[in-house]
């Protein structure tokens, strides 16, 4: 595997990301289309609610897998932070915010601890500004 870093730590799964999502926004546009051109009926109703539901379904599947991930994460770097952290901060390990939390997983162990002091101390919110002050990176290759 390659090393992993800000720039590459996305994860796409070429094909849910781009033929699945994809070919039901065409099948939903398409029902829509069939339903207008042919007149409008029950059985074109059907059609464009049931592509309707079917994007819906894709994009919750992948919401709900995310909220889990999410949830072991928290719970893996909650025991991480108490195995790493200074006294004081290991009080505060509670107050993070699971956006937090999530980002913080890459810092290295060295690096862990000033760093979480320092989205403690700034109230750094923000994922994407969490993940670029981290200077040593810890992959993480088993994500959703």
């Amino acid at each position: 595997m390659t090393e992993q870093n800000f720039a590459n730590h996305a994860r796409f799964v070429p094909i849910y990301h781009f033929f699945a999502i994809p070919m039901f926004i065409l099948n939903f546009g398409w029902s829509l289309y069939r339903w207008k051109t042919s007149g409008f009926s029950i059985d074109g109703l059907i059609s464009a609610l049931v592509a309707a539901a079917l994007i819906i379904l894709a994009l919750y599947a992948r919401l709900f897998a995310l909220t889990v991930q999410d949830r072991v994460i928290r719970l893996e770097e909650r025991a991480r932070c108490q195995r790493l952290l200074p006294e004081d901060l290991k009080a505060r390990v509670d107050d993070f915010t699971i956006g937090q939390v999530v980002s913080l997983r890459f810092a290295s162990d060295a690096e862990l601890p000033s760093l979480a002091r320092k989205v403690c101390d700034d109230k750094l919110r923000d994922r994407k500004a969490i993940k670029q002050l981290i200077k040593s990176w810890k992959p993480d290759h088993l994500r959703v």
